[in-house]
């Protein structure tokens, strides 16, 4: 079915091939994953559906196990990429290409060697395939959920006085591969106190102290689908400002998930978490968006902010993660993943809040 659509829209607008570089675009249309790291990696389609895959050759044996009836090229690192595909492939006249991701190097690569005539952009063909998640990828992506859940329960379990920011990423991280978890959906943070003020802040030598939060941002995946939660653990009795600040944010979270359901804007969900924030004198320290994309990607399309007026759509997944970040004080953010249902959502992170 992927392939038809994509082959559909080489032929509705005149295109004769388009060659994919982004590797995680490769894998949702072939099945092949593969992180070629600095090296080149192609999935090429023309409008009769002949199907090439460019890989190092350290990866064609993988590429053939994980793909069917796909043409697939190994080239040796001595080898230009370029010229190699070209051996199989003819002049493109008419092409796309992922201009959101491509580099300027493989661009200019690609004109010269395939006398390329016109370009087009086909970075949102892909987007739009992939922002709607099918039943399978809803079930992988629960499964993911289930599994930073899992993590936030290993945490809790674990907080203790005199504790560090970094040996409780590395409980986390370590006990979690006992449940099959290979990849983490990003580098754990783990932030105590006043540290959590700094939203994407580095786990640290920081110790643990009495009456302070802990904050854990955290994800995994599974199956080649991505989670992400936050949550804010209070450790022995907090002040009450801080816990002030903990029940703003939470009411900001409860709120925007309330008013998720299609055919609203994710610039209206922003707005309903914003506005209970501002309200209450802390706009100021609401300093990013509510959320983003997720799926194969931990960030994905759609931006979950005030600039994005896209409808919300049944089958999107994303999440929301208000905070309010007071510097040398206390940060609060609390984060949950988010599918659109026909009359709602469904919360997939089940960790209490």
């Amino acid at each position: 079915m992927k392939k038809d659509k994509v082959i559909e829209y080489i032929v509705n607008t005149g295109l004769d091939t388009i060659i994919f570089t982004t590797p995680k675009n490769i894998e949702y249309l072939t099945g092949f994953s593969c992180d070629p790291h600095e090296r080149a990696l192609m999935y090429v389609i023309n409008k009769k559906g002949d199907e090439f895959i460019l890989c190092p050759k350290l990866e064609e044996e993988v590429a053939k196990k994980s793909t069917e009836n796909i043409n697939i090229i190994g080239y040796l690192d001595t080898e230009n990429p370029y010229i190699k595909l070209h051996e199989f492939t003819n002049d493109i006249l008419n092409l796309g290409i992922e201009k959101e991701h491509i580099t300027v190097l493989r661009y200019e690569a690609i004109i010269d060697v395939f006398k390329v005539e016109n370009i087009k952009d086909v970075s949102h063909l892909i987007r739009d395939l992939r922002k709607k998640k099918s039943k399978l990828e809803l079930e992988f992506m629960r499964e993911a959920a289930n599994l930073a859940d899992k993590c936030m329960e290993i945490a809790a379990n674990n907080i203790r006085k005199g504790i560090t920011e970094l040996e409780l990423k590395s409980i986390i991280e370590n006990e979690i591969k006992k449940y099959g978890v290979s990849k983490m959906s990003f580098d754990t943070i783990v932030l105590f106190g006043e540290m959590a003020a700094n939203p994407h802040g580095e786990s640290s030598n920081r110790a643990l102290k009495d009456n302070e939060y802990v904050l854990i941002d955290l994800g995994c995946y599974y199956k080649g689908y991505a989670s992400d939660i936050t949550r804010c653990m209070p450790f022995g009795k907090v002040s009450d400002f801080d816990k002030s600040i903990y029940d703003l944010v939470l009411k900001a979270n409860t709120e925007a998930i309330k008013a998720v359901k299609p055919g609203v804007s994710f610039a209206y969900i922003d707005k309903i978490a914003r506005d209970i924030i501002t309200e209450a004198g802390y706009g100021e320290y609401f300093n990013h968006r509510l959320g983003h994309g997720l799926g194969m990607d931990c960030h994905e399309y759609p931006d979950v902010s005030q600039k994005t007026t896209d409808l919300l759509e049944v089958g999107m997944t994303f999440t929301i993660e208000p905070g309010i970040y007071i510097p040398n004080k206390v940060g609060i953010r609390i984060e949950d993943d988010i599918y659109v249902t026909e009359n709602g959502c469904e919360v997939l992170t089940k960790y209490p809040k």
